[in-house]
Order: structure tokens, then sequence, then C-alpha cells
């Protein structure tokens, strides 16, 4: 049914054309042997073809377009004519005499234009003449294109002041009642259109009418463009009259469009200085109108002019623009009981805007604002629509990208309270933006109070929410959001070691509550926050006057006990062992023994308990071994417990290789440089020997397994232990247990059962040169390799 509909329709415009396009050729040729009445006869049939009611407005626009050509071009003859001596009042009268209305209007407008080039009459006489003659049209559509035609002949001869057309006094009054006339007109056939046609065609009128819109838009622009129209005149003639015929019409669409079109054709200043007027029309307009929409629009105009010059910020406090702002959404609200929250937000999150802008000083406009918010969401719960919970972060990013401060932020009392209306993932989204802001910036946050608030308000990243299963959760993005909380904790500080321990606290107190796949994330970086404290009060231990609320070193130990132990809890042991030594290792700083040693306890009941994986057994033992090194603070008793435990643990590793590379390590335990208490030879060399003897079972295995004695890479290893003890004065370390090795790694080479290792034997060839190297420089370590004898396989 729509294609037959849209066929005939184009066969009605195509015959429509041809019409035109027939008349228009006569018309020309009366044109071209100066016939003015054979030129008018087919001008005005050719014009028959707009009395049509068989078009769509948008088939008619092109229908329309066609003869606007032709009009110009008999314009312009009859431009000719005048100066031919034609009179153009005989020639005014003449045209009228066409005998159906719709061209003789159309060629009464043409020849008006002529008439007011002429100067022969006012401008506003033919103007008013024009406009009255008009009315003779009603129908919706061929009504609007004849005033559309007439606005566009007569908008470069209005009677403004410094025009040619201009003449006695009040002639831009007389200009401004032409168009508002016009408009008004317009107006009103473009409103009717909405009752043409059956109602089950509705919706595609409304659309043909949304089509047509500009025809009547356009009548603004032009009065906006009226150089006499200053803001005397806007504000006593132009705006009430424009107002009056958009309230008074009732129809949505139309108001919607002449609202939006009233904030962007006219000045920003005029807005302002009329503020009162313009707002007082919105609470009347239909309850369907998209009233959010031309507010939040008036109003980001408004920002923008502030933003343009701090020279007029004093009009906006003159005509108090902000209470007058906020007076009107409130109205309008309640006018509209029904308007969904996305509308409700939009408009305070634009007045927002406009408060950031125009009194950025006055903290308590904005949190005025947020509260009025608050107060409107009341009983709605939490906001789920899509549309609204993008407009609240909106909202709510406003005053941080204003301030570039989240302190700021922290002190408008209401801004938590419109957090808590969001749903848990856009609660995540503005916990993003807000530490995003504070990285940007480098906000300094320097309190446990404005610490607890901000956490506050970032606990959607904080904490587990109730009812989110954890697979919804994407992996990636999970990790994102906990390192930018790490980094957040990162940035707290504060100088005074007593405050910065509260912060510690504070945060310690929100951490604690996120959940065991949040804490590996943020327990680390409090962590070694709490160290950086412990390094600044380093050799602190008791406090000279004896407040025992004074912060020490060892009060934050005690804290950092309680935090890693959470870890170990929630399947992350590996991670606690790792912090545990960092603290034993910060404690053996300070010299505080006895917490030293309960860290290396923990460490040690981890591994024993918890790490089982024989990977991770090896980065442990291999980080214990470190750390246990270099540690000072330890008595003989503590420290013979603690590398007894170590060594006991290297030699029970799963694979024979992670056993030798560990116990070979272990002899570092025994000679710590600096340290000459810490220097025992004997146990240094039995820690070699034995993990010599784990390599020989290594090889021993291997052969057994897979009939090869695999690579001599540990045995080369081992000797480099042996270089280095040596060197460093271990006497137990001798040349001929280090020449012995040689020959067994030699021996080994040469065998047929030793697997190829290109790395081995660049290692070895490495090694041999060193202890060249070594001989070749002199003196007393030059003379302590001489004994030894390099030789080379082959």
């Amino acid at each position: 049914m729509m294609l037959d509909g849209t066929e005939d329709e184009e066969k009605f415009l195509a015959a429509g054309i041809a019409g035109l396009q027939q008349n228009s050729f006569y018309m020309h040729r009366a044109l071209d042997s100066n016939n003015l009445r054979d030129a008018l006869k087919y001008s005005a049939q050719m014009l028959s073809e707009l009395r049509t009611s068989k078009l769509s407005p948008h088939k008619y626009y092109e229908l329309y377009m066609r003869a606007f050509d032709q009009l110009r071009k008999l314009e312009m003859f009859f431009e000719e004519e005048t100066r031919r001596g034609c009179s153009i009042i005989d020639l005014y009268e003449l045209v009228q005499h066409a005998g159906n209305i719709l061209p003789r209007l159309y060629l009464l407008c043409t020849v008006g234009s002529v008439y007011i080039k002429s100067k022969e009459a006012p401008a506003k006489d033919v103007l008013k003449d024009l406009v009255e003659m008009c009315r003779g049209i009603q129908h919706p559509v061929r009504g609007l294109f004849l005033r559309s035609y007439l606005s566009q002949v007569s908008r470069d001869k209005l009677p403004d002041i410094g025009s040619e057309y201009e003449g006695d006094a009040d002639t831009v009054a007389d200009a401004v009642e032409f168009v508002l006339q016009n408009f008004t007109e317009m107006n009103k056939l473009w409103v009717r259109m909405q009752h043409q046609g059956p109602a089950r065609e509705k919706e595609k009128r409304e659309k043909e009418r949304s089509e047509l819109r500009d025809l009547v838009g356009k009548n603004l622009h032009v009065l906006s463009q009226i150089e006499g129209v200053d803001l005397d005149m806007y504000k006593d003639a132009v705006l009430p009259r424009v107002l009056e015929q958009v309230v008074n019409c009732k129809d949505e669409l139309a108001q919607f469009y002449l609202m939006d079109c009233i904030i962007q054709v006219f000045p920003d200043e005029y807005h302002l200085q009329t503020l009162d007027v313009l707002l007082g029309a919105y609470p009347q307009l239909q309850a369907s109108v998209d009233i959010k929409t031309v507010l939040s629009q008036l109003m980001e105009r408004l920002s923008n002019y502030a933003a343009s010059s701090a020279e007029v910020l004093p009009e906006f406090l003159q005509v108090e623009a902000f209470s007058k702002l906020s007076n009107a959404i409130g109205k309008v609200i309640e006018a509209q009981p029904d308007m969904p929250t996305v509308g409700v937000v939009t408009l305070y999150s634009s007045l927002l805007t406009f408060t950031l802008h125009v009194h950025p000083d006055r903290l308590d406009y904005a949190d005025q604002v947020l509260g009025a918010c608050v107060k409107k969401l009341s009983g709605k719960g939490k906001i789920e629509d899509n549309k609204a919970t993008k407009q609240i972060v909106a909202l709510l990013s406003a005053p941080l990208e204003k301030y570039n401060d989240v302190m700021t932020a922290l002190k408008l009392s209401n801004y938590p309270r419109v957090m808590e209306y969001l749903d848990i993932p856009t609660t995540k989204v503005m916990a993003t933006v807000i530490i995003q802001s504070i990285m940007k910036n480098g906000t300094h946050i320097s309190t446990s109070e404005k610490v607890d608030a901000l956490f506050g308000l970032i606990k959607g990243l904080i904490k587990d929410s109730d009812g989110v299963p954890k697979d919804e959760l994407d992996e990636d993005d999970f990790k994102e959001e906990q390192n930018s909380v790490a980094r957040l904790i990162q940035m707290l500080y504060n100088e005074d070691p007593e405050e910065m321990f509260k912060i510690i606290d504070t945060v310690r107190k929100h951490i604690l509550t996120g959940g065991p796949s949040r804490l590996p994330f943020t327990v680390p970086p409090l962590v070694f926050s709490s160290l950086k404290l412990v390094r600044q009060l380093q050799g602190q231990e008791e406090n000279p006057f004896g407040d025992d609320a004074s912060v020490t070193p060892k009060k934050i130990f005690q804290l950092l006990n309680q935090t890693i132990e959470t870890l170990s809890g929630v399947l992350a042991p590996e991670l606690a062992l790792q912090l545990y030594l960092q603290c034993a290792e910060a404690a053996n700083d300070c010299d505080l023994e006895p917490v030293a040693y309960e860290f290396f306890t923990q460490a040690y009941i981890l591994y024993e308990e918890e790490i089982s994986d024989s990977r991770a057994q090896v980065t442990a033992i291999h980080l214990i071994i470190g750390t246990l090194q270099r540690m000072h603070v330890f008595g003989v008793e503590n420290r013979d417990t603690l590398t007894h435990k170590a060594t006991g643990y290297s030699a029970k590793l799963l694979k024979k290789p992670d056993q030798c590379r560990a116990v070979y390590a272990c002899s570092h335990l025994f000679w710590v440089d600096d340290h000459d208490n810490m220097k025992d030879g004997e146990r240094v060399l039995l820690c070699l020997k034995r993990a010599l003897r784990i390599a020989n079972a290594a090889q021993q295995m291997s052969n057994a397994a897979r009939g090869n004695t695999g690579s001599v890479m540990l045995f080369i290893e081992i000797l480099n232990k042996y270089l280095y003890f040596f060197e460093k004065g271990n006497l137990q370390v001798t040349v001929a247990a280090i020449q012995g090795l040689i020959e067994l790694i030699m021996n080994e080479m040469q065998s047929d059962t030793t697997t190829s290792d290109p790395a081995a034997d660049a290692f070895l060839a490495s090694t041999m040169r060193y202890i060249e190297f070594q001989k070749q420089k002199g003196g007393t370590v030059g003379e302590k390799y001489e004994a030894l004898k390099v030789s080379h396989a082959g």
C-alpha cells in the first residue's frame, strides 16, 4: 500500500514538473520578446502547478524550488520593464488580475520586491500589504511555502537602521512587525498541519512537519539579524510576542523547536538580561516537551558566555542568574511530575556546569545544586537507566574538571550523597574518574580524614559489591582497577609521622574489606608505604618524651604483621612470604632483632605449610637465602637456627639441580663481607662439597634414566663459587680443591656420556679466561692464582 502511494506521488511530481517546465518555456519566450501580457499569463499557469495537494512536503519542496528559480528570472524581467518606463504601480495592479489566488500572490510578492527596490512607496507599506494578502492561502503546506517565499524576497529589503529602505522614525518597529506577523501566521499553518488527514497517519505527518520546521525558524533568524533590534526592543517587543506564540500554540514539536531557535539565534547577552521572561515560559509548555534539552542548551550557552570573558561575570551577578535558573529548574520539575530521572539529572548537571563557570569561588552554590539533585532523586533507589547514570557521572565529574582537585570535591557535603544513587558498574566508573583526576593533577591528600572520605567515594573499587557474581568481572578490567587503587595508595603522604601512621591505618581498614581477589593488589602498596615511614623513623625506637601514643617502628611492624597475615588466608602465600622478608630487612635496619626474627618465622611457616609448588619453592628459598644473607641484627643462636632451616629447605627441593643451586647459594650465609663474625670457612666448604655431591648424584640419575650424564653446567657453577670464596680469602678453599674440580670438569666434558651444551662450553671458557686474567694481574691476587694450572679439554 505504501509502495503504491509512493509511486503515485512520483507520478504527480513528474506531471507537476512537466507542466511547470512547459509553461516556463512559453514564459521565457514571452520574456525574450518583451511580451508582458503573455509572460504574466504563462507564469500564472506555471505557478498553478503549486496548487497541488497530492504531494508530501518533501516532494512539494522539489516543485517549489523549480518554480522559485523561474520567479528569480521573472523578477529580473520586471526590473527591466520598470527601467523601460513601465509603471511599477500599474504592474503591481496588473498581476492581481491572475485567475487563481496562489499564482496571484506569488506574482504579487515578486512584483512587490521590485516595488520596494524602486522606492516609489515606503517599504513598510508594501510589506504590510503583502503579509496581509498572503492570509488568502490557509492550506498549511501551500501557505508555508508562499510565506517562505515572501520572507526570502523581502529579507534584504526590510526598513532597518542603515538600510537603503530605512524610512521615517520607527521603521525598525515596522520591520519587526512584518517579520513577527509572518512568523505568527507561518507557525499557525505549521501547527495546523497535524490536523490534516486521518489519525492513523499522525506519525507520518509529524515527520513531515519536522522536515518543514526550518521554514518557520528562519523568521526568528531574520529577526536576530535586524540591526535595529537592540536589547530594549528585544525585551519589550520581540521576545514577549514570540513567546506568546510559542506558549499559545500548545504544540509539542513547535514549542520544543522554537524555544531551541530562540536560544540559538539571539545573543547570549539578551538571554541573560531577559532570563525572567524566558524562564517564565518553560513551566507553561506542554508536559511532553523535552524541556531538559532546551533548558540545558540555554545554560550551556550562558556558561560559554561566562567563560568567554571575565568582564561579563558582573552581569550574571547583577541579574542573579544562578538563583533564577535554580528556581526555574525546580518549577519545571514540579510542572512535569513524570519527568524521567535522566531529565532531572541533566538539568542539574547543566546548572552545575553553569555555576562552576560563573561562580567558581562559591562552593556553597555547587553543593546547593548537588543537594537539590539528591532531593529530587530521593526515594528512587539505585538508578539503573544507562542515560541517567551517564548524566550523574557528568554531574560528578564537573567539579573535578573545573578545580582539578579532588580535595575541593570532598568539601561538597552532597557529593557522596549523589554517588549513593549510582548502580554498581557506574560507581566503579566514577571511582576510576576520581582516581584518574588525582593521578593527572598529582593531588596531595595529606590527612586521615580526607583519606577516609576519599576511600568512601571509591569504595566501588575497594570492596566486593553484593549481588555481583565474580565471574561477571572482566579479569583485565579488574586488574586495571586494582592497579589504579594501588597507585593511589602510593600517592598518600604526610611528612608528619603521626598523621602518616593514621593515614596508613585508615587505608588498612578500608582495603581489608576488599575480599580475596583485591588484597594481593592493595596490601603490597600499603606495606611499602609503611616501610617508607619506618625508614623515616629509623633509629628512633623509643620516643624521648615517653608518649605511648607516639609512632615507633615497632608499632608499625605490629600493624604490618597483622596486615600481611590476611594474604596467607587468601591463597597468596608467595606474595605474603615476599612481604614478610621485606619487613624483616626493614626491622634489621632498625636493629629490632625480635621483630626481624618473627617476620622470618612467619615466612618459614608459610614456606612449610602453604607453598607446595616446586617452582614457587625454588623462588621462595632463593629469596629467603638472599634476605638472610643481608641480615646483621641476629645473634649467633638466632642466626644459626634460621640458617640451619634454610639449608635444610634447600636440600629437600624436588629436583636435584634446584637442590644443588640452593645449597651452594647457602654458602653465602656463612661468609658475609665486612662482618668478620660471620665468616665460617669450614661451613662454606661443607656447603660447596654438599653441592658437588648433589651435582654428582644428578649426573648419575640422568645416566640411569636417559643413558647420558647430561650437562656439566652445575660443576662449572660450583667452580665459580669456589673461585669466589678463594678470592675472598677463605683458607678452607684450597688450590688443590679448585684444581681437582677443574680436572673433573675437563674429564667429564671429554666423556662420551656427557651431553654437548654450548652454554656450558662458553661458561667454562669464560671462567678459564678469568683465571688467566687474574694470574696476569700480578701482586697478591696474581700470586694466589699462580699455582692454578689451566688446561683445556681437547
